[in-house]
């Protein structure tokens, strides 16, 4: 390693500080910070597209390694909330919190060393390093791909950055998300791409012009293809926020379930008025409090057409008769069917504990009988279930507070009503390939309950909602989201936040909502985009490899 630059440990470091820039670090992130992604890979494809004190060509080896400093050092920077995740609400010992916290990054930051081991092997052919810069944006999907399908942690792709630019979301509902991370790679490649052009007169100036005319279109497409600003509404829901404690702090909590339930009833039938029109906490957001004295601005006393609590660390069990029969008498007074987060328990005597235990989401209607439910497929590992057991066999003193919950098997979609919603549960949001099999199997709304106290004041909660923005615009369709502590909120099909509750506080939203039916490329094909990536790579490595070989 001593062959490498210092120049270029420099520029690797510098890209994994701009790549951490675009996304949310404490709060929601600011809108011109996430500009950084056009110039954030910049530093790194410099690097690796340099050479060694030799003069020559990165070795893979030395490739990989800058890769995999660069992977290391933006999950530090980007994921850090691990840490407080497993410290204060998890209750481990800091020093133990710290081991997950490098330990995550040292395994995680293997995807960028695959990404820089790729790029320098493609380089070290006929390809050289134009043509290894070209082919960066398939690379960098193939790797995005791979880390949802092998390790199963897809947080914050690249192209979340841009949930916001109405122009680029256009791809969302085409290509998916992985469509947005490959035209900002592109972009980045360009700015080291060297295209000889034979000098001739007034060559120059048309490249001026040129490039006025595609600032200029681009100005155009962005306010001639921006959404209506205002998207009429023909239900409303009420979406329960309720603030409950998680973890280690939950031991301080004092309320019994039935105080709960009760607390969670009142706000299910009388909503306050209060809310944020966008995100909360952001400067331009505007966040309306109604008093009693002012009675013209409390809300419509119309029903809603949906009611839904979170997933939380309640503890309701979907076996407990008096907390469904609450749940009964809740819909018949509210005349609304419920969506509610619980733990579905179905007895079970051939397994080990006699049961089987779901996170679960369970649909009453609105006169009371049960009307569904569905399991969480897509489990958090070390959160709701310890990967590879047998082998991990130590790890139950370390997790203490992980769950043993079973894995759902289908895609339920509720009919209600004469209407279809779709509902996944908090970790499933990161997989836009699986959320879209709610929509293609016929749901018109979208409900996300989501238990996002774990994540504390850090930047994972707002990670968490720009996820979800995006899958409502790869599906087209409303999401009506029910948190624990926040952010909840109504997203419309463009991804922009309609309406949203102020976080950590006990509350209830009123939120207006459309049922849509069309379907998209995206959720009618899935990551065909992304696989088409995988398979150009794939061949591109193949020549690589053998020209290397030879």
């Amino acid at each position: 390693m001593r062959l490498i630059p210092l120049r270029l440990w420099l520029l690797t470091i510098l890209s994994a500080a701009l790549q951490t820039l675009p996304f949310p670090l404490a709060g929601p992130v600011p809108l011109w910070r996430t500009a950084f992604c056009w110039i954030a890979l910049l530093p790194l494809l410099s690097a690796l597209a340099g050479v060694n004190k030799s003069g020559e060509p990165l070795t893979l080896r030395q490739a990989t390694t800058l890769g995999y400093l660069c992977g290391f050092l933006w999950y530090l920077g980007n994921c850090y909330w691990i840490y407080q995740t497993m410290y204060i609400y998890g209750g481990l010992d800091k020093p133990i919190a710290i081991g997950i916290l490098i330990l995550f990054c040292l395994y995680l930051g293997l995807y960028h060393a695959l990404f820089a081991c790729l790029f320098g092997c493609i380089r070290r052919t006929r390809f050289g390093a134009q043509g290894a810069l070209l082919l960066s944006p398939f690379i960098w999907v193939a790797v995005e791909l791979a880390r949802a399908r092998i390790t199963g942690f897809p947080w914050d792709l690249l192209g979340y950055t841009q949930v916001d630019n109405p122009l680029l979301t256009r791809l969302g509902p085409i290509t998916g998300v992985y469509g947005i991370s490959f035209l900002i790679v592109l972009v980045n490649a360009l700015w080291l791409v060297r295209i000889r052009i034979k000098e001739r007169k007034y060559t120059r100036q048309l490249l001026t012009l040129a490039g006025f005319l595609i600032v200029v279109t681009y100005l155009y497409l962005l306010r001639r293809m921006e959404p209506p600003t205002h998207l009429p509404t023909s239900s409303y829901a009420t979406l329960v926020q309720e603030n409950l404690s998680v973890g280690a702090e939950a031991k301080n909590t004092h309320e019994t379930s039935q105080q709960l339930v009760e607390s969670f009833t009142r706000l299910s039938i009388a909503p306050p008025a209060d809310r944020c029109l966008g995100i909360p906490e952001l400067p331009s957001t505007r966040c309306i409090h109604f008093t009693a004295d002012n009675p013209a601005s409390l809300t419509s006393t119309r029903p809603s057409d949906l009611i839904s609590w979170p997933e939380s660390p309640a503890g309701f069990r979907s076996d407990d008769p008096i907390f469904m029969e609450h749940l009964a008498a809740l819909a018949r007074a509210a005349q609304a069917p419920l969506v509610i987060g619980n733990l579905g328990v179905v007895a079970d005597p051939a397994s080990a504990r006699g049961v089987h235990v779901y996170d679960s989401a369970t649909l009453v209607a609105a006169d009371g009988a049960p009307a569904g439910r569905y399991d969480k497929i897509h489990l958090v590992p070390w959160g709701e279930y310890i990967p590879f057991k047998n082998f991990f066999f130590f790890a139950n003193k370390l997790t203490a507070g992980v769950g043993d919950m079973d894995r759902g098997t289908d895609r339920t979609v509720f009919q209600t009503a004469g209407r279809s919603y779709g509902v996944f549960i908090c970790y499933e949001s990161i997989f836009g390939d699986e959320i879209r099999q709610f929509v293609k199997n016929g749901a018109d709304v979208l409900v996300n309950i989501s238990d996002d106290g774990w994540y504390g004041d850090t930047s994972a909660a707002w990670q968490h909602l720009n996820m979800v923005r995006m899958r409502a615009i790869e599906n087209h369709r409303w999401i009506l989201r029910s948190t624990n502590t926040g952010v909840t909120a109504a997203i419309d099909p463009y991804g922009r936040v309609t309406v949203s509750a102020p976080r950590h506080i006990r509350t209830a939203l009123r939120a207006g909502y459309n049922f849509e039916h069309d379907i998209t490329f995206y959720t009618a094909h899935g990551d065909l985009f992304a696989y088409a990536c995988a398979l150009i790579t794939a061949l591109a490595a193949a020549y690589s490899f053998k020209r290397n070989l030879n």
